[in-house]
Order: structure tokens, then C-alpha cells, then sequence
């Protein structure tokens, strides 16, 4: 049986159940369950808090797991001591960045200025290891949730959080200061070392799948054969595209997957081209 850990709560929670049930697994139907197990997979899911999903991936009591990035790197071990948790894909969702910010009229404009300041975090582990590599002493005040009110209360001086958006931070008085320490998203994790199961495969390629899904739609077409190499050429697909002859002589119907992103570009210079009956369709599902 295949044993998967999955937040409970926090912006990765409803999109992590999300991607599991278009990926064919039963997901919980209320938030009190703590456990769904999922008998056309075999696969048992188990919904912890996110920054400790690592840790039991690590110890050997769930086989995988959806964390964000931030959450690995927090509880993965700075001595290299231990059986740690390892990223083994990207999923795509819960895109966030860890960030320092100080408040908008200290004198603290730079990294540098850094150096003997308070420094105020919820990811202790993760800020301590960066200070350590770029060489900056300061003192890290550790908060359990929100920091952004740490300067205004006094006990810190600057802090460094993990952001969306920075708006919240803003809203506090506080401005970003230099580039992110961390660039975080929802990803699966393993524990280093792992046998590879044929049903951790099998869940990593129906995420995948889900993944591409989301990424690409069906674009389907007519179009004279005069103009079939450069009308293809706009549309490659992933290994090709499928040519048909129509039975209009002269002409063929064409299909490719295209980025979600390219849908209307493409139409446009395929119209423009001289193809006609362009058609979108969604892909629910795919193996590529």
C-alpha cells in the first residue's frame, strides 16, 4: 500500500487535494478526516501540517509526500546527520518566495546592513543556514505564524518571511530588502534514498499528467494541403502533429497540443495562414 501525506491546511491544502482527485485519487470529503484510504489505488492518504510532512517522509512512516519547498529546507537537517526528505518534483502550484523586509524608514536598504541586526522568522532553520553561507552575523528571533508585526512590537529589527505577493508586508510598513533567499512552490518529496515502487512511479506520472493537462489544450484544424508545412510548423505538437486527408480533395485536418498560453496567438497566424475550422478543446487528463 502506498502511504501519501498531504497538508491539512494553508494555501497548499484545497489545490494539493485538487491534483490528487484529477489525478484519479479519492480525496477526503470533509476536513475533519484525517485519513482517506483509496482502494482503487491502494494508496492511503494521510493530511498533516505541511511543515511536518517532511519529517515523516524522512522517517520512513509515509512514502511521499506534497510539501512547499520552504517546508523541506526548514526541517531537512543542517549536519547531515539523519534520514532526511528530498524534492523529487515540482508541482506547479503555491509559488511563494522567502524574503528579508525591514521597516520603510530604518536605515537597512541592502543585505549587508544586515549584519547585527534582529532578524525575525517562523523558518528559523532555513534563515540560519542562509546567514551562515553568506557570512552575516545577526541574532534570529524565533516566531511561531505572522512576523510582519515584529518591528512595530520591537523585537525585531528587520524580518524575513515567505511571500506571495508582499503585500501583506507592505500593508505593515515594511519594504523588501534584496533578492529572494528562497524561491519556493509546492513540490512531492522522498525519502533520499528510497527503493522506487512501481506506485510511486505510477502517482508521479498521473501528476505529471495532470500537470501537462493544465499546461496544454487540443487544437484541432483544417487545412489546404499547399500550406500543411508551414501550418504544422506553427503547430509541432509534442512529437508531431496528426494529419488526416479530409474528403475535400486538397485538404487535410490537423491535430496538435499547444500551450494554454499560445491558444490565441496561434489561431490567429493559423487563420491568417489560410486554415479554417480551428477548434480548442481542454485536455482532462494525459500520459506523455
Amino acid at each position: 500500500m502506498l502511504r501519501v501525506a498531504v497538508p491539512n491546511k494553508g494555501v497548499l491544502s484545497e489545490p494539493a487535494a485538487a491534483m490528487l482527485a484529477e489525478s484519479g485519487y479519492r480525496q477526503r470529503r470533509s476536513t475533519k478526516d484525517l485519513a482517506v484510504y483509496d482502494p482503487d489505488s491502494d494508496t492511503e492518504f494521510f493530511y498533516l501540517r505541511p511543515r511536518d510532512i517532511a519529517v515523516y517522509v524522512a522517517a520512513g512512516t509515509l512514502d511521499v509526500g506534497i510539501t512547499g519547498r520552504d517546508m523541506l529546507m526548514e526541517t531537512t537537517p543542517t549536519d547531515g546527520a539523519g534520514a532526511a526528505a528530498v524534492e523529487d518534483m515540482q508541482l506547479g502550484f503555491g509559488r511563494s518566495s522567502f524574503r528579508f523586509a525591514a521597516p520603510a524608514d530604518s536605515e537597512i536598504d541592502r543585505l549587508g546592513d544586515l549584519e547585527g541586526a534582529r532578524i525575525a522568522t517562523a523558518y528559523p532553520g532555513l534563515l540560519e543556514r542562509y546567514l551562515d553561507e553568506a557570512g552575516i552575523k545577526a541574532s534570529v528571533v524565533k516566531l511561531d505564524g505572522a512576523v510582519e508585526t515584529a518591528c512595530r512590537l520591537g523585537v525585531a529589527d528587520a524580518v524575513c518571511d515567505v511571500v506571495e505577493t508582499g503585500t501583506t508586508l507592505r500593508a505593515a510598513g515594511l519594504r523588501i530588502i534584496g533578492e529572494p533567499v528562497l524561491t519556493s512552490e509546492a513540490i512531492l518529496v522522498r525519502r533520499a534514498g528510497a527503493e522506487e515502487i512501481p506506485a510511486v512511479a505510477q502517482l508521479r506520472r498521473r501528476l505529471r499528467g495532470v500537470l501537462v493537462a493544465r499546461q496544454y489544450v487540443m487544437l484541432d484544424y483544417d487545412c489546404p494541403d499547399d500550406i500543411l508545412a508551414e501550418a504544422t510548423a506553427i503547430t509541432p505538437g509534442l512529437e508531431g502533429a496528426t494529419v488526416s486527408a479530409l474528403q475535400t480533395e486538397g485538404w487535410s485536418a490537423v491535430r496538435a497540443m499547444v500551450q494554454q498560453s499560445d491558444t490565441n496567438r496561434v489561431m490567429d497566424e493559423l487563420w491568417e495562414l489560410g486554415a479554417r475550422a480551428i477548434l480548442v478543446t481542454s485536455i482532462h487528463a494525459c500520459r506523455i
